[in-house]
């Protein structure tokens, strides 16, 4: 499968999570939802790659990659937390676009930090997105 199918994919699970997290968190603390959708979330991703045949590659991480990808596990927590406070507080719609706001951040910093090269269309798709997103959150 290419790296568009899985971003598309990708895009359309992470719609759900915005519906299904809506719905799931009514009457409940934002937090506690997040925790509870971890567990399953870390749950499922074990099963996976217990069935993929690769859970055996765990005890191979360096160092190293493994302080980044404990830090980006950090990252993505906190994202989440935030996330589902904020879906608790607004409307999926709302919420939605600002979160996806990520798309400018990541290319920010991947050109600072990753040094990806930043083109002059790179710069207009973030303007584009930075001004669809106070669009549809002023909608």
């Amino acid at each position: 499968m290419s790296w568009l199918m899985y971003g598309l994919l990708s895009a359309l699970f992470a719609s759900f999570v915005a519906i299904l997290g809506k719905i799931g968190i009514k009457g409940i603390d934002s937090n506690v939802a997040t925790a509870v959708r971890a567990v399953v979330m870390a749950a499922a991703t074990l099963l996976f790659i217990t069935f993929n045949g690769t859970i055996g590659q765990v005890r191979d991480i360096a160092l190293r990659p493994m302080i980044f990808i404990v830090l980006s596990g950090l990252a993505g927590a906190a994202s989440w937390m935030f996330y589902f406070g904020a879906l608790q507080n607004a409307a999926a719609s709302k919420v939605a676009p600002i979160d996806r706001l990520s798309i400018v951040f990541t290319l920010i910093l991947a050109a600072l930090f990753l040094k990806e090269k930043v083109t002059l269309g790179i710069v207009a798709g973030c303007v584009l997105i930075v001004v669809g997103s106070i669009l549809i959150v002023k909608a």
